[in-house]
């Protein structure tokens, strides 16, 4: 009786002729960057389906998922970036392409809750706008790698409100907890906004599954978003996280680094702020001094 099993070596060959062919398939592609990228991606796809023996059924559990994942995200929740966040690729993409340049402020995740349009509040003005939480006073001086001061950066600010929201959650509309404004002429900024708290990333979809299944925390470390952009400096997107919060070590989006961790000082009630009036409840304060890289440098 003849033993029609494939051998291990003629079983590898044959995946691997597959892969080759495939990858011939991006020859004739005129763009070579994407030629270079849908290369790489169906080499490192094949391998991973190759070495893990991915089952059939495996693979239509992956589709489903991601179908789901695309269903939905909109124009106010994106999933995908979630997703992208959770499994660190958000955070790897942005190490590849913010390569350190001397004492330059370091990046960090965008996350899914930026909106363009944000209300402009001016220097010491609140970005609160109805949002609940502890008043938290945010001060600090903007410079590039020179030292030198950067007037009319443009920084904007936006977080979760005390309730771990953000307005895009609400379906009210609202616009709360966002704001931007811009650096004096001595690169100065302050402004008010709430004390971060800690807060479950969206885990009622296809993400938050994954996370329960693989029996990952969806929680965040408290933080305060920033995105700070001026003429002949890179843009920066970063976060300042809370000193002494718990999740510093298990943020589920792997955020955290330890250059962007503050002090977020207590303040009691009636305690003089800097124009010399006065809060009638507690509050904090923190100071971010922000250091620009130039715009020409890119991930290497």
């Amino acid at each position: 009786m003849t033993d029609l099993r494939m051998s291990h070596d003629e079983q590898q060959a044959r995946e691997l002729d597959l892969t080759q062919r495939v990858l011939r398939s991006f020859d004739t592609c005129a763009d070579p960057r994407l030629r270079e990228l849908m290369r790489a991606v169906v080499s490192h796809l094949h391998g991973l389906i190759r070495d893990v023996r991915l089952t059939e059924e495996e693979w239509a559990a992956g589709i489903r998922f991601l179908t789901e994942v695309g269903r939905v995200s909109d124009d106010r929740r994106q999933e995908f970036i979630l997703l992208s966040d959770v499994l660190g690729a958000s955070m790897q993409t942005i190490g590849v392409n913010n390569r350190a340049v001397g004492d330059a402020t370091e990046a960090t995740v965008f996350g899914p809750f930026f909106l363009e349009g944000s209300p402009h509040v001016g220097q010491g003005g609140s970005i609160a706008s109805g949002a609940q939480g502890e008043p938290c006073l945010v001060e600090g001086r903007v410079t590039n790698t020179a030292g030198e001061p950067v007037p009319n950066a443009r920084i904007e600010v936006w977080e979760a409100d005390d309730d771990g929201l953000y307005d895009l959650q609400y379906n009210d509309g609202r616009v709360a907890a966002r704001g931007h404004l811009f650096t004096d002429h001595d690169g100065n900024y302050r402004l008010w906004a709430i004390t971060p708290t800690p807060y479950p990333i969206p885990h009622d979809g296809p993400v938050g599954a994954m996370l329960a299944a693989t029996g990952r925390s969806p929680m965040r470390a408290a933080h305060l978003h920033f995105m700070v952009t001026a003429d002949e400096c890179r843009t920066l997107v970063t976060h300042i996280f809370v000193q002494g919060d718990a999740l510093l070590e298990a943020d589920t989006v792997f955020g955290v680094k330890e250059s962007l961790v503050r002090e977020f000082e207590r303040q009691p009630a009636s305690t003089p702020i800097p124009d010399g009036s006065t809060v009638d409840v507690p509050w904090t304060k923190v100071r971010f001094d922000i250091v620009l890289g130039p715009s020409e440098v890119r991930g290497s």
